[in-house]
C-alpha cells in the first residue's frame, strides 16, 4: 500500500493536503476535541468564545492563551510536517489546508498553508493591528499589551467568530482542482474542512489517508487507508517517492 501510494504521489501533479490535530500530536500539541482534547478540561464557550474574551481578556489570557503560548514557543516540526515540506520541494505538493493553528508547517517550510482556524503563532493588537510573533509576546502582564496600550489577542478562529470566506473559496477550488489530497490525522467529523475530501473525490482526486484511527473518509471515500502514526508513515512515503524518481 505504501508502495502504490508513493507511486501515485511521484506522478501527480497537483497534490493537496488536508491536515488535523493528528499531526501535530506527535510534536506535542495537545488536541482540542477527543480523548486527552483541551475540551475535556476547558469548557470552550467559556474560554475560547470571542465574547469571552472580549468580557475577560485577561481570565482567558491565564487560563488558555498563555498556555498554548509556552507549548507552541517550544513545539517543533515532526517528520510529517516535515515530510510535507519534502513533497513542496520535489514539486509534489502545491497546497496545505489546515485546521491546526500551531504554524507548524510554516516552521517546516511549506509556503502556501490555508489555516481554516487561523493560528496562535502570531497575535494582533485589537487597536492598531500590530502583528507580532507569539514567542515574542511578553507575558509578565496579562493581558499582554501593544504599545499602542491595546490588548494582544492570537490570530485564530475564535468560537463565535467567522471561518474568513476566502479561506473556505479558495480551499474549495484547489480541492476540485487537485489530482491526490493527501488527508492526515483528521477525524473528518469538522465542517467545512471535513468536506474538502468529499469534493476532490468528487472531482476525480485520488485521496490518500494517514490516520491512527478510521474516519468516515474510510469507508468509502478514502482510494488508501495507510494507518498508523503520521511521522513514521510519511517518512516511508517519502523515502519510497525518492527511490521512484
Amino acid at each position: 500500500m505504501i508502495h502504490k501510494a508513493a507511486k501515485d504521489l511521484a506522478d501527480a501533479k497537483n497534490v493537496v493536503a488536508l491536515t488535523g490535530a493528528g499531526i501535530s500530536v506527535e510534536s506535542g500539541i495537545p488536541p482540542f476535541r477527543g480523548k486527552g482534547g483541551l475540551w475535556e478540561k476547558f469548557d470552550p464557550m467559556e474560554y475560547a468564545h470571542i465574547d469571552a474574551f472580549k468580557k475577560d481578556p485577561a481570565k482567558v489570557w491565564n487560563v488558555l492563551i498563555k498556555g498554548m503560548k509556552e507549548i507552541i514557543d517550544t513545539a517543533r516540526p515532526n517528520d510529517a510536517h516535515n515530510g510535507l515540506a519534502r513533497l513542496e520541494k520535489l514539486g509534489i505538493l502545491k497546497t496545505i489546508i489546515t485546521q491546526n493553528v500551531d504554524g507548524l508547517h510554516q516552521m517546516a517550510g511549506n509556503t502556501d498553508v490555508i489555516e481554516f482556524h487561523g493560528n496562535f503563532a502570531w497575535q494582533r493588537c485589537m487597536d492598531c493591528n500590530r502583528r507580532l510573533e507569539t514567542a515574542k509576546i511578553d507575558i509578565s502582564r496579562i493581558p499582554p499589551r501593544c504599545e499602542c496600550g491595546g490588548i494582544y489577542r492570537p490570530e485564530c478562529v475564535f468560537f463565535g467568530e467567522m471561518i474568513p470566506p476566502q479561506h473556505l473559496y479558495r480551499s474549495q477550488k484547489i480541492a476540485s482542482e487537485c489530482d491526490i489530497m493527501l488527508v492526515i490525522g483528521t477525524s473528518a467529523l469538522i465542517q467545512p474542512a471535513a468536506f474538502m475530501p468529499t469534493i476532490a473525490k468528487r472531482a476525480g482526486a485520488k485521496i490518500i489517508e494517514l490516520n491512527l484511527e478510521r474516519t468516515p473518509l474510510s469507508r468509502g471515500t478514502s482510494d488508501y487507508i495507510l494507518m498508523g502514526k503520521a511521522g513514521e508513515i510519511m517518512k516511508r512515503l517519502i523515502s519510497e517517492i525518492d527511490r521512484l524518481r
